[in-house]
């Protein structure tokens, strides 16, 4: 098991210390470092060692590459939910389950392309996330159907207290509910 980093083994409130450093473009590396050195002395002084200058460079590039994953992942969202954005709610979902399966495939994928035996705890994994996005299919198929069909009654109600006849009321009933 790799060693933890010197980052890492800092106290929570020194690392988010050092986070809100070296999100700051006032502070340069070099000044994080000498700032949450002096922090690490007053703090506990023999417990947690010194962060050099190198570590403190790993880690700010490492949390720089999340961020920008993040980013991106933000800015396809907004795309999507842009595109979508009037679309019914069943169809976002299935957008997401759509995507949630082709990441368990692509997973699949890069181990069998790796030539690497797939671990049997990702197998599980895998095996549960697609389980519960077909339950979560399921239940929103039949949720959307008892919407429709409370929907096409509502409308098969209104339309009889206007005095419309049973036929022209069915006919909408079947409209609403989806139906020809």
């Amino acid at each position: 098991m790799a060693q933890q980093s010197s980052i890492d083994r800092l106290p929570a409130p020194l690392r988010e210390q050092l986070n809100a450093f070296l999100r700051d473009p006032a502070i340069t590396q070099k000044e994080a470092v000498a700032l949450i050195n002096d922090a690490i002395a007053e703090f506990g002084g023999g417990e947690v060692a010194p962060l050099s200058k190198s570590s403190v460079n790993r880690y700010a590039q490492r949390m720089e590459r999340v961020g920008a994953q993040l980013r991106e992942a933000r800015e396809i969202a907004d795309v999507w939910i842009g595109n979508l954005g009037g679309q019914p709610a069943g169809e976002v979902g299935n957008l997401i389950n759509e995507l949630v399966r082709t990441m368990a495939l692509e997973t699949a994928m890069s181990y069998a392309e790796g030539e690497k035996k797939v671990p049997p705890k990702v197998i599980k994994e895998l095996a549960l996330a697609v389980q519960r996005l077909e339950q979560a299919a399921t239940f929103n198929a039949k949720r959307e159907r008892e919407l429709l069909d409370e929907a096409g009654e509502r409308a098969e109600e209104t339309v009889k207290r206007q005095g419309l006849s049973e036929d022209v009321a069915a006919a909408i009933r079947a409209a609403v509910q989806g139906g020809d």
